[in-house]
């Protein structure tokens, strides 16, 4: 009997079972059929949504990075915090929750170099806006001077890869590298 289902719920049921795959399998030696037997579902079906495993495999790469922005920028729900205290309690690395186990695999894994630097930059390109509002904000509220907001926040977000990326350095010292660089940088502006 063929099962029908909301587009969305099925596009995100192909996604969750190719996430489930490139884990088990790795992303190179997983073909749409396999995540189409695995679903049990004919092949056609994923084109329908998917023209290709590498669009799949960005839809899992956009929704991660949108995972680990929104965890991240959680800090700004609070209200009346000034750039400098988002800056000290902001997060830089995101533990991944039990169901992200597979995501984590994928692009943390000790094979998947490439694979996290399309994640590190999808995320840098979704919060470059997010941090240049937050910049526009402090100079309207008078805490900061920048004349070039959003230069300076492609600096702060791009800028800190080098460091992130540097695992001849444990996380603690990364994350404390960042920060003090930041608060040292918005304390001269």
């Amino acid at each position: 009997m063929r099962i029908s289902k909301e587009p969305e719920e099925r596009k995100q049921e192909i996604v969750n079972t190719a996430m489930k795959l490139f884990c088990a399998k790795g992303y190179e030696k997983t073909s749409i059929s396999d995540i189409a037997k695995e679903m049990n579902v004919a092949q056609g079906l994923l084109y329908r949504y998917f023209s290709s495993k590498e669009v799949l495999f960005d839809t899992v790469i956009e929704q991660y990075a949108q995972q680990q922005v929104n965890q991240i920028t959680s800090i700004l729900k609070k209200k009346d915090m000034t750039l400098l205290q988002i800056v000290k309690e902001m997060p830089t690395f995101v533990e991944a929750e039990e169901e992200d186990r597979y995501m984590k695999q994928i692009f943390h894994g000790p094979d998947s170099k490439d694979i996290h630097m399309r994640l590190s930059m999808n995320i840098c390109a979704k919060m470059q806006p997010i941090v240049q509002k937050m910049l526009e904000e402090s100079t309207r509220r008078g805490e900061i001077h920048v004349q070039d907001t959003a230069t300076a926040a492609s600096f702060c977000v791009y800028g800190q890869l080098g460091i992130l990326l540097n695992q001849e350095i444990t996380r603690e010292e990364r994350v404390e590298r960042i920060k003090s660089f930041l608060i040292t940088i918005l304390k001269a502006l």
